[in-house]
């Protein structure tokens, strides 16, 4: 199911398309051109609307209803490019932006145009330093090339566009904690509502869209809607960068269009060509590591919104991690939540502390050999009383590796808990020393 021309990956049909020279020979900006000066705002929207195109940041939100929810008549307006990419087992915006940064800018400002904005800006991840360099150079000769800045074209339509870089926090991926480390105050959560469309950034309307999200207007714009959707399902139309990782023979960024099996990603020779050493397949975390698992008996389910949702996960950010036999689950959660509660802003209780609780346990059952009887139902009982109760989605993320695990594979909890009993647990025997704030805890 290779496809005969990429949408957003076009570096694999365009040698050296990051050359400004070459992308514009090769279509670039031509969209941009023909909407300022034949297309009204509303016109792009309704194109984008048309196409389905959904946000491919994580939410699968249909990206032109988005846009719809502006309030009308209140200005300025302000468009957010969410390029903090920090999700585990998720890459695709760093190659978008390193090898082809010109169809990001003009994506950005396509979008800017249709919703009547005329300031944006990049966050960028903070790691991402020379991702920001490559843009800002980008951008650099976009205004040289009269793309940017004021009375562009001569249509009277005036854009800036700014990279700003984060300071490496996951939570500012979290649109709202984008708006709050934008502005320069901590990045945490903000309460919705209100929200961003009706008072984000500075207070005013704002859009905030995933770098890959904004990669694909430019396409919709100069080859039609028709053209969008002959790509992917009816529901998920369209093609998604997955990120697959983990123990395949060919880890990378692979542009496919939705609705193709699980199967094929991982095994087609073309893509990831089979699992290292021939072994089997155990878990896959098709969403990023916020993404429930799957196991060996799910390859048939295909990557869209609808059957990864049917499946009881979801597509997620697109990064597509595949483990094999050798893997203990508890470990992998263990790792997996060790990462969030490292990432968590610490603004609520349940988050702050059920991360913390969480690790705890897992570290003493899987690193120390110390797993006791009644650690399975605490495992439980403390991703309970994180689900849906977190401020924001970090902490429901964080239940997902743990109750991924304890639900498909049980018996490795048990196997922990029984090895103790046996005296044959692993690693440092002696009990851990509780701080003064956790003493009387039953952890």
């Amino acid at each position: 199911m290779a496809l005969s021309e990429y949408i957003v990956m076009r570096e694999l049909d365009v040698p050296d398309i990051a050359n400004f020279q070459v992308y514009l020979q090769n279509g670039g900006y031509e969209a941009y051109r023909i909407a300022l000066k034949e297309k009204t705002p509303d016109d792009i929207v309704q194109m984008v609307k048309a196409a389905g195109l959904r946000g491919r940041g994580g939410a699968g939100f249909p990206t032109g209803v988005k846009w719809g929810f502006l309030p009308k008549g209140v200005y300025p307006r302000y468009l957010l490019c969410n390029c903090d990419e920090s999700e585990p087992g998720t890459f695709n915006n760093h190659q978008i932006i390193d090898l082809n940064p010109h169809q990001l800018i003009e994506g950005v400002a396509l979008s800017a145009y249709a919703i009547e904005c005329h300031t944006a800006y990049i966050y960028a991840r903070g790691e991402f330093a020379t991702a920001a360099r490559t843009l800002e150079y980008a951008i650099a000769q976009a205004y040289a090339a009269g793309f940017l800045g004021k009375n562009i074209l001569g249509t009277g339509f005036d854009l800036d566009i700014y990279v700003h870089r984060g300071a490496g926090a996951y939570i500012c991926g979290e649109e709202t904690a984008l708006m709050e480390s934008l502005e320069g105050k901590i990045g945490q959560p903000r309460l919705k509502p209100p929200f961003p469309a009706v008072a984000g950034l500075y207070g005013k309307p704002t859009i905030i869209n995933n770098v890959e999200t904004l990669a694909n207007v430019p396409l919709i714009v100069l080859k039609g809607v028709d053209w969008y959707r002959s790509f992917g399902t009816d529901k998920s139309p369209g093609t998604k960068v997955f990120s697959l990782c983990g123990h395949v023979n060919k880890p990378g960024n692979y542009e496919l269009p939705f609705g193709v099996p699980l199967r094929e990603l991982i095994y087609n020779p073309e893509y990831g060509g089979g699992m290292r050493d021939n072994r089997d397949v155990k878990i896959v975390v098709p969403g990023g590591a916020s993404a429930p698992w799957l196991t060996s008996d799910q390859l048939d389910v295909t990557l869209d919104y609808e059957a990864l949702a049917a499946a009881g996960s979801m597509l997620g950010s697109g990064g597509v991690i595949v483990l094999n036999d050798t893997v203990s689950a508890p470990h992998v959660a263990y790792k997996m939540d060790e990462f969030f509660k490292h990432e968590s802003c610490g603004k609520c209780t349940p988050c702050r502390e059920g991360t913390h609780w969480l690790v705890r346990v897992l570290h003493r059952m899987t690193e120390e050999g110390h797993g006791r009887p009644d650690d399975i139902p605490t495992l439980h009982d403390i991703y309970k009383q994180m689900a849906g109760n977190c401020f924001c989605l970090l902490g429901e993320s964080a239940v997902m590796p743990i109750k991924s695990a304890l639900k498909l594979f049980p018996a490795e909890f048990e196997q922990l808990i029984s090895t103790t009993a046996n005296g044959n647990g692993r690693g440092r025997r002696e009990t851990i020393a509780l701080q003064p704030s956790e003493r009387g805890s039953p952890l």
